[in-house]
């Protein structure tokens, strides 16, 4: 069983020549899924923006990153990373979720995703953004 924590930087429109610069310096290939390999609605034009990428190294994830469409908010130098939780330990990403949650502002319920995994998204009472991913999408 695993549980990560990978920082998780947001873009707007730059996620994939960020995250090739990145995989470069660090000599990791980068992962890159786009809001139209799963369906995911967006704006015209942003269908082929990063939904999700990341940087491996040594087979485990190093950073991660995606591309912010134009229907959410976004300040560069404000709102530019996340902390990541991820991995297929479920209940512990679970409890860190539930911890995380109290005085939290949930902006997606921990619930199953298109992509299969259970995935949530909340802003802690200090303001800190995380994103949680379990593998397998057994969480609720």
């Amino acid at each position: 069983m695993t549980a990560n924590v990978n920082p998780y930087l947001n873009f707007r429109g730059s996620a994939r020549e960020a995250l090739t610069f990145y995989g470069s310096v660090f000599g990791g290939e980068p992962r890159i899924s786009s809001f139209k390999d799963f369906g995911m609605p967006v704006g015209e034009g942003e269908e082929d923006l990063v939904m999700h990428g990341q940087v491996d190294l040594d087979g485990e994830p190093l950073l991660m990153g995606s591309d912010v469409p134009s229907h959410m908010g976004y300040t560069a130098g404000e709102n530019t990373f996340s902390v990541s939780l991820s991995g297929d330990d479920e209940g512990t990403l679970t409890g860190w979720w539930t911890a995380l949650s109290a005085g939290a502002d949930v902006q997606q319920p921990l619930e199953k995703a298109p992509w299969g995994d259970s995935f949530g998204m909340l802003k802690d009472r200090f303001g800190v953004s995380w994103l949680v991913n379990i593998s397998g999408g057994a969480a609720s």
